[in-house]
Order: C-alpha cells, then structure tokens, then sequence
C-alpha cells in the first residue's frame, strides 16, 4: 500500500516527492536542450537555421501525435517506473548524442528518437498520478504544482542558458540536459510506481484505439477536446510570434522578447497557484469555460493590437494580452486531469492520458503552421485573425459539447469495478454516476 498524506501535505508523500523533483529535473533539461538546439541548428545550417528548426518542431508534433496512443496501449502491461527510467535513459543517451552530430539529417534522426521517448514518458507519467494520490484535493495540487513547474521552466530555463553561455560552450548544455536526465530517472527508480490495472482488451488495435474512443464517447472530454483547439489558437500567437511581433512590428529589444514571454508564463503561475482553492468549490466546467472565454478575449485583442502601427501603447497592451492568454490557458490545463480521471476507468486511464496528449497536440499541429507559415505569407492580422476564429471555435463547441449537468448512467444490482462496494441510490439497487465510458456502457448518454 502506499502511503495518503494527510491532506494539506502533498510534499510529505516521499513518493509524489521523488516523481514531482524528476518532472522538474527532466523540465529544465529540456529547456536547456531547446536554448542548444537553435545554435547547434545555426552551427551546421547558418542562415537555414530557422527551417532546421521549423522541421525538428514539426518531427515533434507528429512523434507527440502517433507515438503517445501506441505507448499508452503498453503502459499497462509494462512495470511502469521501470518504463519511465527506460524512457529517460534513452533520452539522456540521444541528448549526449547532439553535440557529435555533423549533419543536419543527423539532428532530424535524433529528434525523433528523442521526443518519440518524451511522447512515451509524458502521459506514462501523468497516468501516475491519480493512482499514487486517490484523494482528489491532493491530486488536484499536484496538478497546479505540474502546472507551476512547466510554467517556470518556460521562464527560468533561458535565463539559466544564458548564464551557462557565458562561461561554457553551448555544447555543454547538452551535457547538463543529459544530466537532469539521469537525475530524473534516479529519483524515478527511488520512488514506489504503483503498476497499473490490465486493461481487459487484448486486440493492440483495440488497446492503441481505446483512449481515443474513449474521448469521442464522452461527452466532458469531446468538450475537453475543443478547449485544446481553443489553447492551441491562442497558444500559437505566443509560441510563435512573439519574436517578430516584439522585433519588427514594435522594433523592441531582444529582452522584451523575454519580457512578453514572461508575461504570459506569469498569467499561468497566477492561476496555477489559485486553482487548487478555487476547485475545492467549483467544478471542472465553469473554470475551464471561463478560461476559454479569457482566451477568446485575448486572442481578439491581440488581432485588435496586430491592426495598430504605431503607438507606445501598444507595449503595454501587448503584455495585458499576453497575460490574459497565459491566464486563460493555465485555467483550461490545469484541472484537465481531473476531468481525465473522472472520466476513465483505473484500466483505462493510460489510454486516455495518452490520448489526451495525442488529440491535444494535434491541435497544435493545427495552429502552429498557421501562426508560421500564413503570418509570414499575409501578416499578423490575417494570421491572427484566423487563429482567434479557431479559439472562438473551440470555446462555443466546448459549451456544446459538455452538458452542464452529466447525465447520469444507472447501475443494476451488479455494479463495475469503480462502483464496487457503493451503496444503492435507487429503487432496484441502481447506482446513478456520471457517465464513464467502459465495457457496461460504451455509449454516452444523451442529454
């Protein structure tokens, strides 16, 4: 058995402790591998630099895509803590790897390999989680915690480059990537991996396929599903453009670069430091559609900002939208796995984890070449413009797509391994919950 801290002591599980510290290891080797691959990437290229790393982005989101289902139809029949030490071993292998390679086609072999490892290891990890905290308030602090570390290693990990390059080589920043890499899976190895429950399909295609029929049967994460796209929309202005928005259309420094980035990395710590009190009295749905509204917001305003050539205004009102997009990201994200857990059998969650990563860079494979290629080919405005229409999408099919209230499904007298043990609530012994696709029921509900 492991142990439940009392609640309010998330960090004196020893267990959760260990795998939050490899996250954060792992995190901030990764941003070390990100700042080194664009010089690496101008070392072998020059002036290709940016379609080297345009094409490496792209090997990411199609490993993140296709490799996350197959890895969750295995998670369940693998020792899952000895899978994650596997996984950051490879990693830490092809990051020592980087600096030897003098090709660019070298560099392309590698990534894959690498981030096909980062697609195994993500939702592998995630799919933890609810097992080793049952109880849902520490559960969701460890989401906000999750949350918290990703948004200060977007924040951190240039500056801590920057400072590495001004005494080292960027070579060696692979070499301390490998080594967060290692530190990673020695805290994995000492912490106790609960193993996950066998999932009772036995055909692979069945298993690789689960997580997606999974979302597309319920309801809540066919809405979870368009608030990706809503993220995803928004998301990419941030991602991709706020280099040259900075540079060109407000010809700042390269430090507001940092600055704008900041912004949004702070919308995201605000939130993830709230939420936890927040879900303690809210349900999943209001805060996540309220954050998808905030997206909206700050997707428009931006397309608003992009129609604007000159002005000193403009400074400021690019970092209240760029906070807004990190504030309503971070209140769509962070209750996610909630809703995951909720809505999953304990078999089935390594399927739904990884299909929620698959589906959800999906999205992001959506947004990025727009926010790319057809900013560059007509303009901020146009751009934007279409990728607020797809936040705008996202949002209103979202608030269609999760009822407001889930339909309950009813149990006979011979319930499914969730309900096990609950009391009857009904005449006949039925047992209403809300709907969890599974071999009992595995069609929602309707409305």
């Amino acid at each position: 058995m492991h142990e439940n801290p009392v609640r309010g002591s998330l960090f004196g599980n020893r267990d959760y402790r260990h795998l939050f510290g490899a996250q954060v290891v792992a995190l901030f080797g990764t941003g070390l591998t990100t700042v080194a691959l664009g010089l690496l990437a101008y070392d072998l290229a020059g002036a290709g630099a940016g379609a080297v790393l345009g094409t490496a982005l792209a090997i990411k989101m199609v490993a993140y895509v296709t490799i996350a289902p197959v890895a969750g139809a295995f998670a369940d029949r693998l020792p899952r803590r000895r899978l994650l030490v596997v996984l950051d071993v490879v990693r830490a292998a092809v990051v020592l790897a980087l600096p030897f390679v003098t090709e660019v086609w070298q560099v392309y072999v590698l990534i894959l390999v690498l981030q096909s490892a980062s697609a195994a290891f993500t939702p592998t990890f995630q799919a933890v989680l609810p097992d080793l905290l049952p109880d849902e308030r520490d559960y969701t602090r460890a989401l906000s915690a999750s949350q918290l570390a990703s948004s200060l290693e977007t924040l951190l990990s240039p500056v801590l480059a920057a400072a590495l390059l001004s005494v080292l080589s960027f070579h060696w920043l692979f070499t301390g990537t490998t080594a967060g890499f290692l530190a990673s899976a020695t805290l994995v190895v000492t912490a106790r991996v609960p193993r996950a429950r066998p999932s009772p399909r036995e055909s692979l295609w069945d298993r690789i396929a689960a997580g997606s029929r999974i979302f597309l049967t319920t309801p809540r994460l066919r809405g979870v599903l368009a608030l990706d796209l809503a993220v995803a929309g928004a998301g990419a202005v941030v991602m991709v453009n706020t280099v040259n928005y900075v540079r060109d259309a407000l010809g700042r420094t390269e430090a507001d670069v940092a600055l704008l980035l900041g912004a949004h990395g702070a919308g995201t710590i605000l939130v993830a430091l709230a939420l936890p009190k927040v879900l303690d009295r809210l349900p999943e749905r209001p805060v996540m559609l309220t954050g998808a509204g905030v997206l909206c917001a700050g997707s428009l305003a931006a397309v608003a900002l992009s129609t604007a050539h000159s002005g000193e205004w403009r400074w400021p009102a690019a970092v209240l939208v760029w906070t807004l997009v990190g504030i309503g990201s971070g209140l769509v994200l962070t209750p996610v796995g909630r809703v995951l857990r909720r809505s999953a059998r304990e078999a089935d969650r390594p399927a739904v984890f990884a299909a929620q990563f698959s589906l959800s860079h999906a999205c992001w494979l959506l947004s990025y070449p727009i926010a790319g290629w057809l900013v560059t080919a007509t303009g901020f405005t146009p751009g934007w413009l279409t990728l607020a229409a797809l936040t705008v999408l996202g949002g209103l099919a979202a608030t269609r797509l999760w009822p407001r209230h889930d339909p309950p499904t009813q149990h006979g007298p011979v319930a499914d391994d969730r309900l096990a043990g609950a009391e009857p609530t009904g005449g006949g012994g039925e047992r209403p919950h809300p709907f969890t696709a599974g071999p009992r029921h595995p069609r929602g509900p309707r409305p």
